[in-house]
């Protein structure tokens, strides 16, 4: 029996990001979804087991931080990998990320291959993209 390829949550406000995000990883085999804020984000993972999230910071309803912060709670509680990827490059916003629960911290733009080489090392075992 094959395995179902990982799942990837695409999160972030600008419908341009998610939709190359969304094809870029398509096209690598990986089944994605999305969520245009990170509130959709936390429903979306209350009622699906994502292999990964790629998170952006600056999104209305609920931003990247409480998003990450709301996805390790007890409440959601996913042990899926988190990638924040924002334009944001000040010094402390990738410690602030990884104080909410990411996993690694990528400052857009971010080329396609090293894109999708990072979601197949966090997906490594977890269906047909890795």
């Amino acid at each position: 029996m094959t395995e179902s390829p990982p799942k990837v949550l695409v999160v972030d406000d600008a419908a341009t990001v998610r939709l190359y995000h969304s094809k870029l990883l398509g096209d690598a085999g990986f089944h994605v979804a999305e969520a245009a804020n990170g509130l959709e984000a936390v429903e979306a993972a209350l009622t699906t087991a994502f292999d990964l999230f790629l998170v952006d910071i600056n999104m209305p309803r609920m931003n990247g931080y409480t998003c990450v912060e709301t996805l390790r709670s007890e409440t959601v509680g996913t042990p899926a990998p988190v990638v924040m990827i924002s334009t944001e490059d000040r010094p402390g916003d990738a410690d602030r990320a990884y104080a909410a629960g990411a996993n690694l911290y990528l400052v857009k733009p971010v080329a396609a291959d090293r894109l999708v080489r990072v979601c197949r090392m966090l997906t490594a075992g977890r269906g047909d993209a890795a």
